[in-house]
């Protein structure tokens, strides 16, 4: 793909995968416009795939996830604001305006309609675009994530360790505490954790540019209008993800009226860093099927019909406090016939 206007060329080049196969097409890019310089990287051929990364990470921690997708689909992966090797923004931006920044860095690299993975807090801005602009989203998948307030919040403990990027700026912490917001064993193995730590501390977050996402996912909820969004969802779900409770899931597909659900034993919040991951082929498959209905992940996952299950679900998620308590009151309110009248919920 040749350069375009906005865009100047980093470091292009052709590699192997891991472990031998084909050579892959790698693209990396800086996409500039006035206030804003994204590193981005692009592999693979197939339906443009534009992947968001969580609170904190940068291009390198996709690892095995961009390399199994980057197979079927032209993945597209990006530094945010502030993250990894993109230049911070002055001032923290609320998420509509996060919406704006991903459509302007498609139009920068040409893309019309794409399909989006957001993980964790990238889910947050996925959902966000996909309101924002659903004509540019052709699949949405949300991986790990919640609707943010109304949610289940996690506990203390995981709650205490994302508020602060110090497991980014030093790889003994992200080793020592890793297991912790992972929630499942694989996160145990001292290979996964290595690699994970590299990959996390080779280009941290600024401190600033921390802070600016970790207030724009506290201050946010799709919960409002998620009802709305008619984009085919697949939304995937650790059973044993300590960040964001599985509970999470349940809520996010109850919600979405065009969504399936997949719930994976054992697997925690740091799945799609993990090459075993059953999260992966789910992925794959979803994404480069010819049409939804023939996709096996669509075919296979849960529809989610029950109000009753997803409150229990929440009520018996062990969420810090007043966070919890708080949650519930937002999804009381959110319920009342003036809001569901306004925002058709």
């Amino acid at each position: 793909m040749s350069a375009q206007p906005g865009r100047r060329l980093a470091e292009p080049g052709v590699g192997p995968e891991p472990g031998g196969g084909r050579r892959v097409d790698i693209e990396e890019t800086y996409v500039a416009w006035p206030g804003f310089r994204l590193f981005v990287r692009e592999q693979g051929e197939g339906h443009p795939l534009l992947m968001v990364n969580g609170l904190g990470g940068n291009v390198e921690m996709w690892g095995p996830a961009e390399r199994v997708l980057a197979r079927r689909s032209r993945t597209i992966v990006f530094d945010a604001p502030g993250m990894g090797r993109s230049r911070k923004s002055p001032v923290a931006l609320p998420l509509p305006v996060v919406a704006r920044v991903l459509r302007r860095l498609l139009d920068e690299l040409g893309y019309e309609r794409v399909d989006v993975v957001g993980y964790s807090l990238g889910g947050v801005m996925a959902q966000q675009f996909a309101h924002c602009a659903p004509d540019r989203v052709r699949r949405l998948a949300l991986v790990g994530t919640s609707c943010g307030w109304g949610g289940a919040p996690p506990d203390a403990t995981s709650l205490a360790l994302i508020s602060t990027p110090l497991r980014y700026l030093s790889p003994t912490v992200y080793k020592a505490t890793s297991h912790l917001l992972d929630g499942g064993d694989r996160f145990r193995d001292p290979d996964l954790k290595r690699a994970q730590a590299q990959a996390r501390s080779s280009h941290p977050p600024s401190v600033i540019g921390y802070a600016q996402q970790f207030l724009q996912g506290s201050t946010w909820s799709s919960l409002h209008w998620s009802a709305s969004l008619k984009t085919p969802t697949l939304v995937v779900s650790g059973e044993r993800d300590r960040l964001v409770p599985p509970a999470n899931g349940l809520l996010l597909a109850h919600r979405l009226p065009n969504s399936r659900l997949h719930r994976l034993p054992g697997e925690g919040h740091l799945m799609l860093f993990d090459p075993r991951s059953a999260a992966l082929p789910l992925l794959s498959d979803f994404f480069s099927s010819a049409d939804v209905a023939t996709s096996a992940a669509w075919r296979s996952g849960e529809e989610v019909d029950d109000p009753a299950l997803v409150e229990a679900a929440l009520r018996e998620t062990s969420g810090a406090q007043p966070a919890k308590a708080f949650s519930r009151l937002y999804r009381a309110w959110v319920g009342t016939p003036f809001v569901r009248g306004v925002f058709g919920g």
